[in-house]
């Protein structure tokens, strides 16, 4: 019933299924301090580009990241395919210039709220299956005793036997429930909410980027935007860009 529920509230069509999310829970966090470290080192570098040689120099970096001189230097950044995308995307605009940096901000802050919806939805259907299993439980011990009940006249052994069937339908449901789909449904509402802070630090530096700011400047906008747990000091992203500076010349 459990399996059922969770293909019926499922709609594959306007988002993955709650498996696609799982094996990231068992992975663990993948947004460290490097990989930040990485994205800083990565923004400066193209910042500084569209600095010395005007704008027109980093579209063919947006244009395909895949074959971007510069984005090919990070590979774990490159393999965030829909932060990639949302970060060229949002350039590209920069690039029109028809675009004031603060419609930019409006238009990126509509896309993560989308995206946070869209990824959400996993994550709900399994607290909405946690939410029914003590329910389902339920329903199974009152199967047990309808079976037990046509049992009533057997030995006490084997009416003691169907009883307990019953009642571990009972401790399942809850078990169930509190035990495996509501930590993992907050566990998928973390991962979701890791990869909402890296868009959001790539909106920063994006905008920071569209108002004139100096490359150092919008990425230290980009630094201020992520979890204390995983930011930088700005000497350690300082020390990090300049490397970054000295390997581009």
């Amino acid at each position: 019933m459990a399996l059922g529920t969770v293909l019926i509230s499922t709609r594959p069509p306007s988002s993955g299924p709650p498996g696609a999310k799982l094996g990231a829970v068992f992975k663990g966090s993948h947004y460290s301090k490097d990989l930040y470290l990485d994205a800083l080192k990565m923004l400066y570098e193209l910042f500084q580009i569209a600095r010395k040689d005007g704008l027109v120099a980093i579209e063919a970096h947006i244009e395909d990241p895949d074959k971007s001189a510069i984005f090919k230097k990070y590979p774990k950044i490159l393999h965030e395919h829909h932060a990639m995308e949302f970060l060229c995307d949002s350039l590209r605009l920069v690039l029109v210039g028809s675009v004031p940096p603060h419609d930019l901000d409006s238009l990126m802050d509509a896309e993560m709220d989308v995206h946070h919806e869209e990824s959400g939805k996993p994550a709900s259907a399994l607290q909405k299956v946690g939410d029914a299993l003590p329910g389902i439980g339920i329903v199974a011990a009152v199967l047990g005793i309808v079976v037990t009940m046509a049992a009533i006249s057997g030995p006490v052994e084997v009416i003691g036997e169907k009883v307990a069937a019953a009642l571990t339908g009972t401790f399942l449901g809850v078990l169930l429930a509190y035990g495996f789909f509501g930590p993992l449904s907050t566990a998928i509402e973390n991962i979701n909410s890791e990869e909402a802070r890296f868009f959001a630090f790539f909106k920063a530096s994006v905008i920071a980027f569209a108002k004139g700011f100096a490359p150092i400047v919008a990425v230290e906008f980009a630094r201020r935007a992520i979890f204390s747990t995983a930011r930088p000091t700005f000497q350690e992203m300082e020390a990090a860009c300049k490397q970054a500076a000295k390997a581009g010349k």
